[in-house]
């Protein structure tokens, strides 16, 4: 967590890019972000250097070479003149970072950067970001993964077609529930910034760090295969692969795709783990919309033909926590039922999670859930477990604000996952607590809803109330004692 003097060095930077002309919060993350990783690969070169002096060999793969000397945030940052230094990032550095990995380089990076812009106004704006940036103590991994993560947090406003940042906690206890293995290849299929991937690289990093690095095949599996995002919007596929750069992952797969579209849809079949929190109130043309999904879910609601995308991308074996609007749990349209029927009848659905409406505050009150289920193609819903999340350890208001951690009552998500892990043992939990299993027949009978209020009983207090004749007494106790006290003042005057 930053702290916060981190937080208000951040909203400096972000206040003078506001003052400074540019005020699309997602061109101040990228062009934040542009910078960050310029600092980045300073800092990485400085690994190197510092390697190599203490083996005696030669800088192993430098990203400077001697001739790059100028262009690195340690040398450019102490320019004193704003126009210099302008012209040093805006004609050197920036064509720099576009070009590292040469024309013909296929990484992710490379072919994100190539529409990338330069669009820092002017010298002095661009002096004062720097300095800023520079001042802020980013040694710590953590630290720069947690200022990334609050600079995404100041987007406070939905995107277009219901599509909003996920907080970085559910996010987490979703990756947490869900405990990657170093032989997943995950996907987010709507990765905007990459959120997800990012949680499940550090949740990997510090789990199986010695497996991913064992040699160098893993280390570029891990680099390179374990990661796959698609998005359709340029700017977001840039942030996200800056967001996987700046959190240590070399390579991901992240690409241009609007997962949806019948042109993408030879994709199936090819992922162990899916971890996502697609648009919700959007809605597709069936023209546009891949044919086999809409044999699946005959629909042109972005919500449900996103939950039959997943089945189709996932491998059989392959597991998925998604996030879904309270609608897909208990709407009565067929679609809405035929989508739960397969979840529950040909699949194996594991749990749900209903979440407070708050969750997603300032962006959106919708209600929502989590979604936890296996893609078999044979059935095994046995029990589904079902967690009714009352606190998620911040205010449900546009404040967000975190809660006294002491008071278990403020927070769940450490119920959530130690429950999840034994929730076997859950069979004859009272169904008055917050979590509980329910069995399939029951799921069945019900028509196949998956709302918590469906199964969770209600607790009704008895509460004993005075009788009518001593609140009688006890409201001219007070009257009288509201009469003494005007004649008290009325002689006062």
């Amino acid at each position: 967590m930053i702290t916060g003097a981190i937080k208000t060095q951040v909203d400096q930077i972000w206040n003078a890019f506001w003052s400074g002309g540019i005020s699309n919060p997602m061109e101040v993350i990228e062009q934040m972000t542009y910078l960050l990783f310029i600092k980045r690969l300073d800092e990485l070169q400085t690994v190197k250097e510092k390697k190599a002096a203490r083996t005696g060999k030669p800088v192993e793969n430098p990203i400077f070479y001697a001739t790059h000397s100028t262009l690195r945030w340690s040398v450019f940052k102490d320019l004193g003149d704003p126009a210099e230094l302008y012209r040093v990032i805006a004609e050197e550095v920036f064509p720099f970072i576009k070009s590292l990995g040469g024309e013909k380089d296929d990484s992710t990076y490379a072919v994100h950067m190539k529409d990338a812009r330069f669009t820092i106004p002017n010298p002095a704006l661009l002096a004062r970001v720097v300095d800023l940036l520079d001042a802020i103590p980013m040694e710590d991994r953590d630290t720069k993964g947690d200022l990334y993560e609050y600079m995404l947090g100041k987007i406070a406003s939905a995107g277009k077609n219901g599509q909003f940042r996920t907080p970085r906690h559910i996010i987490k206890l979703m990756v947490d529930m869900m405990a990657p293995k170093p032989s997943d290849t995950i996907c987010d299929p709507a990765c905007g910034t990459a959120g997800f991937l990012v949680a499940a690289s550090e949740y990997l990093n510090t789990h199986h760090r010695d497996e991913i690095y064992a040699d160098k095949q893993s280390t570029k599996r891990f680099n390179q295969e374990t990661f796959h995002g698609f998005d359709f919007d340029n700017t977001m596929l840039r942030v996200g692969s800056m967001n996987m750069l700046l959190h240590g992952v070399e390579n991901p797969a992240i690409e241009k795709r609007d997962s949806l579209s019948e042109e993408h849809s030879g994709v199936e079949n090819q992922f162990s783990l899916i971890l996502a929190n697609p648009p919700f109130s959007g809605s597709l043309d069936n023209e546009s919309c891949a044919k086999d999904l809409q044999q699946i879910v005959k629909t042109k609601k972005t919500e449900l033909l996103f939950q039959a995308l997943f089945l189709r991308l996932l491998k059989a074996g392959g597991r998925a926590a998604v996030v879904v609007p309270d609608g897909v749990l208990f709407g009565t349209s067929k679609v809405h039922k035929t989508l739960r029927r397969m979840l529950v009848e040909d699949h194996k659905l594991d749990g749900v999670v209903s979440m407070p409406s708050g969750v997603f505050r300032p962006y959106a009150g919708v209600s929502t859930a989590i979604l936890f289920f296996t893609k078999t193609n044979s059935g095994g819903t046995d029990n589904v477990w079902f967690y009714d999340m009352k606190a998620d350890g911040y205010s449900l208001d546009d404040k967000r604000t975190p809660l006294d951690a002491g008071k278990h009552v403020s927070n769940n998500l450490p119920d959530i996952l130690a429950r999840w892990h034994q929730r076997d043992l859950e069979v004859d939990r009272a169904r008055t607590l917050q979590s509980f299993l329910v069995p399939k027949c029951e799921i069945v009978d019900s028509d196949y809803d998956l709302s918590i209020s469906r199964y969770k009983k209600i607790v009704h207090e008895d509460v004993q109330y005075e009788s009518p004749k001593k609140i009688f007494a006890d409201l001219r106790v007070l009257e009288a004692e509201i009469i003494r006290g005007m004649d008290e003042l009325e002689k006062l005057i």
